[in-house]
């Protein structure tokens, strides 16, 4: 008598070819142009013209991709089972298709608006941006400590301009927090010659050593720290990259191997219920 092979190989088998479906680079493709064409119909529903002519047919169309999207990550999620959440882009695809999920009537009908966070889906779909953003991750650390450095030299320098320009330039110097806003504009040279400096020159014509090294040291050389650190993390993401490529070969090998042993596994089966089945014959 032959053997069927067990529901939880046959389970398996249609999990694998269901995850290798979804993950594989044409669905992934189309999952990016249903990305880009909710993103344009969510900006079409916001025209009141629009949504009176074809508010039914968008409505549609949303729920379609909404319903792809969710296919794409529950197969996911069978397919990678718990390794399904030691990825981070699946985490962020996750929360948010689940929030798109959320009924978006009565008390929740604000949730609606945040249908146009599916757009950043992109961020872990196309290969490039993943790459930028997870080099901008890793890059936080060191904009935080470039952060703090710029935050203590503003308030150095909002302390002595407040002291130094405070009495006579109150709008601009009279207090901390406007000293900070005011030195916020000149570091972004936003009329900070002729609008504050050169004003301020005129009472006091000393006020050019303040501002110029200020400027020097915030516009040019503690910005230029932050480019730094943001390339410096790029090519720590291109060399992670590298690395990792051949470790995803190997997984996805180990993969492919576990189903070929399943396979043969069940051939196994199969040919030995023949051979059990001619021999009972033979007696």
């Amino acid at each position: 008598m032959e053997q069927t092979p067990e529901p939880s190989d046959t389970i398996t088998l249609l999990s694998k070819k269901l995850g290798k479906f979804v993950e594989s680079r044409p669905m992934q493709n189309l999952i990016i142009v249903l990305i880009i064409l909710n993103a344009v119909t969510l900006g079409l529903e916001t025209d009141t013209d629009i949504v009176q002519r074809f508010g039914a047919e968008l409505n549609t169309f949303d729920t379609i991709i909404l319903a792809v999207f969710a296919f794409e990550i529950t197969s996911k999620l069978v397919y990678r089972r718990l390794a399904f959440f030691k990825n981070g882009w699946n985490i962020f695809d996750l929360i948010i298709v689940s929030i798109a999920l959320i009924p978006s009537s009565g008390p929740l009908s604000v949730l609606r608006t945040l249908r146009i966070f599916r757009a950043m889906r992109l961020l872990s779909v196309v290969p490039s941006m993943r790459k930028v953003t997870q080099a901008l991750f890793s890059a936080i650390p060191g904009i935080l400590s470039v952060g703090s450095m710029i935050l203590l030299i503003f308030y150095v320098s909002a302390v002595l301009s407040t002291n130094f320009f405070g009495s006579e330039f109150a709008q601009w110097f009279g207090t901390i927090g406007r000293s900070m806003f005011t030195l916020f504009q000149i570091m972004t040279l936003e009329s900070w010659s002729m609008g504050i400096v050169r004003p301020v020159m005129e009472s006091f014509s000393w006020a050019w050593a303040f501002f110029v090294p200020f400027i020097l040291v915030t516009s040019f050389a503690v910005l230029n720290l932050f480019i730094g650190i943001i390339v410096d993390a790029m090519q720590t993401q291109n060399a992670d990259t590298k690395k990792e490529g051949p470790e995803n070969a190997n997984e996805t090998h180990k993969q492919d191997l576990r189903g070929e042993l399943i396979k043969l596994q069940n051939e196994v089966q199969e040919l030995s219920a023949l051979i059990k089945a001619e021999k009972s014959r033979d007696h």
